[in-house]
């Protein structure tokens, strides 16, 4: 699976098992085991595949800005303590 955040979010609906990756460059970023539904338009995870999936920097308070961790394609933000879960956050 390939995924954009860039509107048209085919994936926002889509629960089948699988790997997103990213859209740039095929790098593992999300499992479908961490995919929950969310009010938000685009999909929404609680944690990457692997630790090194992404990159992160600080945004804004609560909020991370998220790049793909191998080539640095913009996927988003990380929202801090905004998960399913009291203390999860979400991409």
């Amino acid at each position: 699976m390939s995924c954009s955040f860039f509107g048209g979010e085919v994936f926002k609906d889509h629960f089948q098992p699988g790997i997103y990756v990213c859209a740039k460059c095929g790098h593992e970023l999300f499992s479908s085991r961490a995919k929950y539904e969310h009010s938000s338009p685009w999909p929404a995870f609680t944690e990457t595949v692997h630790e090194d999936s992404v990159s992160k920097c600080m945004d804004r308070p609560g909020a991370l800005k998220v790049s793909c961790g191998k080539c640095g394609n913009g996927l988003g933000h990380e929202f801090l303590n905004d998960g399913p879960k009291r203390g999860q956050s979400r991409f």
